[in-house]
């Protein structure tokens, strides 16, 4: 299954996806069907009003999660790339809803900045509140998977040893189109390809199954320090192939179109543009 946050002259709501069509579900975006304590059954039987797929503005997958968790360092090769040796525990950071845009929104170049670069994520959508989580309840609360691109302001992030700074742009973060259910996907420790393409040519590829920390750990290993909420986000790291890892540096000045894709999940694809 398929669902969405979509836009529309009345607001945004949450959808799924039958063929070429976007299906209403009846609530005004993923996070409050997620809230649900039976929200698959709801997803399922939803049968309201029907959107056109061509020409859909996709919202954030969830518009305003209760907190964006993200994976640093969780590929070995983009460890190597980076210079760091492999981690022993998860390197953990924080989005803001704020940071968010929807898949096909444009991403605005910060003008304080000559550093804009790319991150393709597989992220996990959260569907039940979990703390202090075993395997089992790890594998029931992960509602599916989504797409991000964790656009990163490489020279704010590096002015400390901490990255936050460098990672919580206002309006700077793709995430979407699809929240993919688990069974569609090969299970809740999924081995897909993701990549990043930038005009046309491939800047990252590589296969989820290689995580570090696999999705299932990471909600064990988070809700143990804090409550994961329905609708909450958790980025797992990007792999090797970013340009700040790259000789000479490449970043996105504007005028590019990057597309971040995780197989079976979707594709965001976005236009750079300077701000105004």
């Amino acid at each position: 299954m398929k669902l969405s946050t979509i836009r529309t002259a009345a607001g945004t709501r949450a959808v799924r996806l039958d063929g070429d069509r976007l299906v209403d579900l009846g609530y005004p975006d993923l996070g409050a069907l997620l809230a649900e304590p039976d929200w698959r059954d709801k997803a399922v039987g939803g049968s309201g009003a029907v959107h056109d797929l061509d020409g859909a503005d996709f919202a954030p997958v969830v518009p305003n999660p209760s907190k964006v968790i993200c994976v640093g360092h969780n590929y070995s090769n983009h460890i190597k790339e980076m210079g760091r040796e492999l981690p022993a525990y998860p390197t953990l950071f924080p989005k803001f809803a704020d940071s968010l845009i929807g898949a096909h929104d444009d991403i605005v170049k910060p003008a304080e900045t000559d550093a804009l670069d790319w991150e393709v994520e597989l992220a996990v959508v959260i569907g039940a509140e979990v703390r202090r989580a075993d395997d089992a309840q790890a594998e029931a609360a992960i509602a599916g998977f989504t797409v991000m691109n964790d656009v990163s302001v490489r020279d704010w992030q590096f002015r400390t040893i901490e990255w936050t700074q460098g990672k919580i742009w206002d309006s700077s973060t793709p995430v979407g189109p699809y929240l993919v259910t688990p069974d569609e996907v090969g299970g809740v420790r999924p081995a897909l390809r993701v990549r990043t393409v930038v005009d046309g040519a491939e800047m990252q590829s590589d296969d989820t199954g290689t995580l570090l920390f696999d999705p299932v750990f990471l909600v064990k290993y988070i809700s143990t320090i804090i409550t994961l909420r329905p609708g909450d986000l958790i980025a797992t790291g990007t792999p090797a192939g970013v340009g700040h890892a790259r000789d000479p540096k490449v970043y996105l000045t504007g005028g590019e179109t990057v597309v971040t894709e995780v197989d079976g999940i979707g594709a965001c694809t976005n236009r750079v543009v300077k701000d105004a």
